[in-house]
């Protein structure tokens, strides 16, 4: 599991005083409602960060990161990432799994065949569908497929029968 989640993409700097248009990368933008501190991810590396959050909207959110006060200070920030530690991430429903937690997963089912590991998570509104080995496989994620996640454990169990009828195989 990693140690630091993604919250929010930075897309562009956003005024002329530093602030930055973040996409959300979270369901609920209410998650950053109080969010003072967080970090910065950029180029591969974390640095903690005191932020302001200007305003939100379903599709949108503008920050002010402190330190970066200038469109050219916010301009070095584009294509980074807000991220908060695990002790400050959203406190998740039952069943409910962070995506970066579930990239990486083995992917095996009932009867003991293995089809690889989930190499992403489709949104797709509806309900989100797991992608494995870069879609070899890409299975709904409904609970009448899932027998287990074990994020702990490194792996996610599918219900075979309820596969083969719902799943979508490349070949």
């Amino acid at each position: 599991m990693t140690e630091y989640l993604r919250v929010g993409f930075i897309a562009r700097p956003h005024g002329i005083r530093g602030a930055v248009k973040l996409d959300p990368l979270t369901d609920d933008v209410a998650r950053f409602q109080g969010l003072t501190e967080g970090y910065l991810e950029l180029h591969g590396a974390y640095a903690p960060v005191r932020l302001s959050v200007l305003s939100k909207r379903p599709d949108a959110v503008v920050v002010h990161l402190e330190g970066y006060d200038t469109v050219e200070d916010a301009q070095q920030l584009r294509g980074g990432f807000l991220c908060v530690d695990r002790a400050h991430a959203a406190q998740l429903p039952e069943y409910t799994y962070f995506i970066a937690d579930l990239i990486g997963l083995a992917v095996s089912d009932t009867e003991g065949k293995d089809y690889g590991h989930v190499t992403d998570v489709l949104s797709t509104g509806a309900n989100d569908v797991y992608v494995v080995d870069g879609g070899k496989l890409m299975v709904p994620a409904l609970k009448k497929v899932i027998e287990q996640v074990d994020v702990q454990g490194g792996r996610m169990v599918f219900k075979a029968d309820v596969l083969r009828e719902v799943g979508l195989f490349a070949d």
